[in-house]
């Protein structure tokens, strides 16, 4: 038993899957960016671990079969994976909530210059990382040159209505089915901080007043909400804290701070993580780590049956300290 679930346990908790309600499918590891706190460890050169359309068709039936009301597609790059567009389509014919993990700078690759459009097409939510809203700080997480794509990005998606809650879309569709549940809804922009050093978030309403305000006046940025998520000191991110020896304090930070508030609403209660293999876990820092579910023999997504997997008990580690520290950490930002 480790030191997480020997937390919760002596509060009398037991972590256990509710129905599920959020797919998050990473479709792979290939990415135009190599970030330092990246935890599945995505680059240019994971250009093997990724998505097939075999697969992707699987992830299509599951979306049927499980009712899914969210679907959020992650990476590497997701959109740069050739069965992007695919998921895009087929989500938004069942009128399924998507979101996209975007790292802004993917707009601007040769052969995605018609991406924003797309996306904007289709209503997929932008959940764009963007760590600070100071060049030095996004620059030295992500690399030269981050900072200034990154609001380029931003303008060219508000350009198309993107972050003005009730903006009539600039971009109709074309070509598509024109019915679905979110045919009316405004264009949603959401960015992600990340701490650039090995410290907890902010208060995530005050920082995103900061956020609101620097990236308007210095940019005329707009955007809808401000998601707060702590580093995972595990793979990528874990090797630099070693390197730096800041580990151990960072660990023992996280669990010193340890919220019992939170964990009754972790995102991994709710969602199902789906790897590019369609091996199924989880959570995502569950995936990077390899913590499939499955007693010895890995589930994969075709074994999930439509009773979900209701009451499984979620496998955990000490890394969960990671999404329960402090106001506590969920890919919509704080829990508490």
């Amino acid at each position: 038993m480790n030191h997480f679930e020997e937390k919760i346990r002596s509060r009398g908790f037991n972590l256990t899957k509710r129905p599920i309600e959020v797919l998050q499918v990473n479709v792979g590891k290939f990415c135009n960016m190599a970030c330092s706190h990246c935890h599945v460890e995505a680059g240019p050169k994971k250009t093997v671990e990724n998505m097939t359309q075999e697969t992707a068709e699987a992830v299509v039936q599951a979306l049927d079969r499980l009712h899914i009301k969210t679907f959020d597609l992650t990476g590497g790059a997701p959109e740069l994976n050739p069965h992007f567009r695919f998921l895009v389509r087929e989500a938004h014919r069942r009128g399924i909530h998507i979101m996209d993990r975007c790292n802004l700078t993917v707009l601007f690759v040769p052969g995605q210059e018609d991406l924003a459009e797309f996306l904007a097409s289709y209503k997929v939510e932008v959940v764009a990382s963007l760590p600070c809203y100071l060049q030095e700080n996004v620059d030295k997480q992500r690399g030269k040159g981050a900072f200034d794509e990154s609001i380029k990005a931003l303008l060219k998606l508000n350009k198309l209505g993107y972050g003005k809650v009730g903006a009539d879309l600039r971009v109709r569709p074309r070509n598509i089915e024109t019915e679905g549940a979110h045919m009316g809804a405004p264009l949603q922009l959401n960015l992600v901080y990340n701490p650039v050093g090995p410290h907890l978030p902010p208060d995530q309403k005050k920082l995103e007043e900061e956020y609101r305000s620097r990236l308007g006046e210095d940019f005329g940025v707009r955007f809808n909400k401000l998601y707060c998520l702590a580093n995972m000191p595990i793979t990528r991110y874990a090797a630099y804290l070693k390197n730096h020896r800041q580990y151990d304090a960072y660990a023992e930070l996280l669990e010193t701070h340890f919220n019992f508030e939170t964990v009754d609403g972790l995102m991994c209660r709710s969602t199902l993580s789906v790897g590019w293999d369609g091996r199924v876990y989880d959570c995502d820092f569950n995936q990077a780590l390899g913590l499939a579910l499955g007693n010895g023999t890995p589930l994969r997504l075709d074994d999930v049956g439509a009773g979900g997997l209701n009451a499984n008990e979620i496998r955990t580690g000490d890394h969960c300290f990671g999404c329960t520290a402090g106001a506590g950490s969920s890919c919509r930002g704080a829990l508490t």
